[in-house]
């Protein structure tokens, strides 16, 4: 997979919603290919978390977000769920359900229905060691503070604001991937 061209078809302009997504991608991608070379006992397939990482964020383009230069019409929160849309039209499922289960520390039925959440009503929990890496590399960086890479309290802090379920998962990778 060429994640590049993806990329420049949805962000065909060099602007800066693509510069964010770009600076966003690869910061995840550096941390993800650190603790895939960290930790070989899992296996995890380099090229495909590099194109992962790179591809997670695709569905902002649709959303509405204007802090990050997104100027879409869907709610932000969808962006999981349009970015997989968009990967199963060019033919990758295993990217797809990276896009839509990277949300937060993944997104429970019980969470979509207690929030209210414009979202299908079922899970989007992360499964597969590779969804869940990049579930937990995301959490590190903002795509409104890209200089910066957060501690993992700083993460932990974030995820709290949406109940306890999301860091304990993101506790459990930390045990993982630390």
């Amino acid at each position: 997979m060429n994640y590049q061209q993806i990329i420049d078809k949805y962000y065909p302009e060099d602007n800066d919603l693509r510069r964010i997504l770009l600076i966003h991608s690869q910061s995840v991608a550096q941390k993800a290919l650190q603790i895939v070379v960290s930790h070989p006992e899992l296996k995890i397939d380099h090229d495909f978390i590099l194109s992962a990482a790179m591809l997670h964020d695709i569905g902002i383009v649709r959303t509405y977000a204007p802090g990050i230069e997104c100027f879409g019409t869907e709610p932000y929160i969808r962006h999981g769920m349009i970015g997989a849309t968009m990967m199963r039209e060019e033919g990758y499922e295993d990217i797809a359900r990276i896009c839509e289960r990277h949300t937060g520390a993944g997104l429970s039925l019980d969470d979509i229905v207690s929030q209210d959440l414009p979202l299908p009503h079922q899970s989007f929990l992360p499964e597969t060691i590779e969804e869940q890496l990049i579930c937990y590399a995301d959490k590190f960086y903002s795509k409104s503070h890209l200089e910066r890479e957060k501690t993992i309290e700083q993460a932990e802090r974030s995820l709290a604001k949406f109940g306890t379920s999301g860091v304990e998962r993101f506790r459990h990778w930390v045990e993982i991937f630390e």
